[in-house]
């Protein structure tokens, strides 16, 4: 049997720590960002017998791990154990110690590595390294989250908390967002378009056929919209440019129009956009006062914000202007990734043009910044302050993943392979700037690229 310890303190006490833990939502929080994990179920609590379940690929086939609650002592003790995963065993005991009003979290896990006396001896062989290692990056995850999370959730702890309303939550940002509020103990719902799974926070909607109670809406304060055909999943055929505006357009047409007729309107709607507003410029200092650009994802991105427009002056309307959010599981980066790993790896086209970023976490921090800052009211560019030229990118992400990155694509093999949509989404510069969101107070987690993908990908320098 194997033993590993990790300690994290928290600046909050043990009681507002220990209720972080038993938020459903801390389970996808404290998932590391790079694992591709599939959450299957999470029941409320942490109380003995009750079980959180996910899926995980490992190689060519998807792994399930179910973790049951073994131990539950609020405000200093919970334990949990593996009933089924890849492990023979694995028993994982949370302390929680407080001093000062200081919290330590003390993590202790005990284990023993599949196939018995042979996997101890290739344990054994290589020193430990491969599942201590992983162990390392996976609790060295969960505290960085743990702790920002808190963190910002403790800026707003005089404001009350609110009933949100969430469209688009199964997407790479929404399924983070929704955990980081409910960890924040807000009483979050999802919008979803399949039949509403029995006992859980979710209401139906069929944009696509124009299908919305109004009624349902009532008595939410804040209705977050972050929905919409991904723009870089596919080539970009007639009819798929068509789902792609009519998916943001006509579903936000249709929650606009839902709220006008509300009988007490939320107190603010957040739509999702994106910085394709600006369109293609050069070396140009993009700021959410420059004007729109020209092409289609200005124009779609035009109507998609002008579809919510003719809101009463009672709702405070914000439009997120994101640029590229970077995910070890998703997005660009998500695409990116393999080549890069394999050292094949570079520049796109002739990498002069400028990216516009944002990590994952500052664009959820960032959400929830303008979600409860009351004053926040408009359009706000999502991106971090120092956007890079994709040259530098490529450099610094093959520098993070400790591979060459020398390998140009050239611009005419990105038209060939990936159209009109591999053209726009990765030749097209655009160098935008978050003056709004920095004027309102913001405080960036990751102004700078590099320790980005080192934390979204678990790849922190020795």
């Amino acid at each position: 049997m194997y033993q590993y310890k990790h300690e994290t303190e928290v600046d909050a006490d043990a009681e507002s720590t220990f209720a972080w833990f038993e938020h459903e939502g801390s389970f996808r929080r404290l998932m590391p960002p790079w694992e591709v994990a599939e959450e299957v179920r999470a029941d409320d609590s942490l109380e003995v017998g009750s079980q959180r379940v996910f899926r995980f690929p490992m190689g060519p086939i998807k792994m399930t791990w179910v973790a049951e609650h073994t131990g539950y002592r609020p405000p200093h003790f919970f334990s949990d154990t593996m009933v089924k995963g890849p492990f023979w065993s694995w028993n994982h005991d949370h302390h929680l110690i407080e001093e000062g009003g200081v919290t330590k979290v003390v993590d202790e896990v005990s284990y023993q590595v599949p196939f018995g006396p042979l996997g101890n001896l290739a344990d054994r062989v290589l020193g430990g390294r491969l599942v201590r290692r992983r162990l390392s990056q996976m609790f060295t995850a969960r505290e960085l989250r743990l702790k920002r999370d808190m963190a910002h959730h403790s800026k707003f702890d005089d404001s009350p908390r609110r009933k949100i309303l969430v469209a688009g939550s199964s997407g790479m940002i929404g399924t983070q967002l929704v955990a980081f509020l409910d960890t924040g103990g807000h009483e979050v719902w999802r919008l979803v378009r399949r039949s509403p799974k029995e006992g859980k926070k979710e209401l139906f909607w069929d944009p696509d056929s124009g299908e919305l109670n109004a009624e349902i809406l009532e008595g939410f304060d804040s209705i977050i919209h972050l929905g919409g055909e991904g723009i870089g999943d596919k080539r970009w055929s007639k009819k798929r440019k068509s789902a792609i505006r009519s998916s943001r357009v006509d579903s936000t047409t249709l929650l606009s129009e839902a709220i006008a007729n509300m009988e007490k309107k939320p107190e603010v709607f957040i739509v999702a956009s994106a910085i394709g507003w600006y369109g293609d410029r050069g070396d140009e200092e993009l700021t959410e006062e420059s004007a729109i650009g020209e092409g289609f994802l200005p124009e779609v991105c035009s109507d998609w914000e002008g579809a919510s427009a003719n809101l009463p002056d009672e709702v405070r309307h914000v439009y997120l202007r994101s640029g590229i959010v970077l995910s070890g599981t998703g997005g660009a980066l998500g695409k990116m990734l393999l080549p890069f790993k394999m050292g094949a790896g570079g520049p796109m086209g002739n990498g002069k043009q400028w990216m516009s970023w944002i990590s994952l976490d500052d664009e959820i921090y960032a959400i929830h910044h303008l979600l409860m800052e009351t004053g926040s009211k408009g359009v706000y560019n999502l991106t971090a302050p120092n956007p890079v030229r994709q040259k530098s990118f490529a450099k610094t992400l093959g520098r993070v993943l400790r591979r060459p990155a020398f390998a140009p694509l050239p611009g005419f093999v990105i038209k060939i392979l990936f159209g009109e949509m591999g053209v726009k989404l990765t030749l097209e510069s655009q160098k935008v700037l978050p003056n709004r969101l920095l004027e309102g107070g913001y405080e960036f987690l990751h102004p700078d690229l590099e320790t980005a993908l080192q934390d979204t990908l678990g790849l922190w320098s020795s």
